[in-house]
């Protein structure tokens, strides 16, 4: 890795690079809504159904040696984890908490790792994966907090910049800060980056208040995926000094975002990935022209 404690662009080209025999360029979509352009990337097109397999493969790739590995998840990253490991040919367990969706578990369990329930948010499954991994003598790959999770996420970043110049600025659902920190290491300069957060799952938001990371509420409709107690150390060091701007949402928007994406659209995304474009449609996503990432579809999903 090129970055000695946070990883830097270069880092971000050098996981494209690594990954790339691995994951789908996912397309962008160009379109106007309500009379404004606006792009959508379409990552819930990715292999798992989100860009969490990103992270996961050059968490891994990096490494060296293939060796078992262990997370905590409370869906995306386990599924992402586990693909990698299978393709990889690494044996990996998941901890997931006991309301991880149960699509998100099943699709863990069938790449044939293991999973293991634990508690009844992120936080505990994560508390209890890093003491199973430290027992055992294994490799705890976190699902956000990692410079080289980071770097795979940023990928992201660069497909935009070719595929959609244009585009000023990037709108992005935030969990625990990988894929918006990634993201905002490897665009262009000048690149509005802006966060998206469901009113009572905020972690960002709570961070940048503080002035560091800090415990705050997860009580969302997205919290499967947006569910992060805490923002990551490393993700809160690269955003401080981002072109960085900040969305709440309620749920209620979120759900009648992702509900207008498969009417107008026929994208069918979990509610996390619906957050972006609810803060768009509420004027809240500056630029002429913004990229909104759709980041994933592992959640159950019923139209309204």
């Amino acid at each position: 890795m090129v970055g000695s404690v946070l990883p830097v662009a270069g880092d971000v080209a050098a996981a494209a690079g690594r990954i790339a025999p691995y994951v789908r360029r996912t397309p962008v979509y160009p379109t106007v809504v309500d009379g404004r352009p606006v792009t959508f990337k379409l990552e819930q097109l990715q292999l798992t159904g989100s860009f969490k397999l990103r992270g996961a493969l050059n968490g891994l790739l990096s490494a060296g040696p293939a060796v078992p590995v262990v997370t905590a998840s409370g869906g995306n990253h386990g599924i992402g984890v586990a693909t990698a490991a299978a393709l990889l040919g690494v044996r990996a367990t998941i901890y997931v908490p006991e309301t991880v969706p149960p699509d998100k578990a099943a699709r863990i369990a069938a790449t044939g790792a293991g999973v293991v329930r634990h508690g009844s948010r992120y936080a505990e499954a994560e508390a209890a994966a890093k003491a199973y991994a430290e027992g055992e003598g294994l490799r705890y790959l976190p699902a956000y907090d990692h410079p080289d999770v980071v770097a795979g996420q940023g990928t992201v970043a660069l497909e935009i910049a070719t595929q959609a110049p244009e585009c000023d600025t990037v709108a992005v659902a935030v969990g625990g800060g990988g894929l918006i920190s990634g993201i905002a290491l490897a665009s262009p300069p000048g690149t509005a980056i802006v966060g998206v957060e469901p009113e009572n799952c905020a972690c960002l938001h709570a961070a940048i208040a503080a002035g560091e990371p800090v415990d705050s509420p997860v009580d969302s409709i997205a919290a499967s995926a947006l569910g992060a107690t805490r923002l990551g150390r490393i993700p809160f060091a690269i955003l401080r000094d981002a072109n960085l701007h900040l969305a709440l949402v309620e749920d209620k928007r979120i759900l009648a975002a992702r509900d207008r994406l498969w009417d107008e659209f026929r994208l069918a995304v979990e509610p996390a990935a619906a957050a972006p474009f609810a803060a768009w449609l509420a004027g809240d996503v500056p630029g002429d022209h913004p990229c909104l990432v759709l980041c994933g579809a592992n959640a159950p999903w019923t139209p309204a």
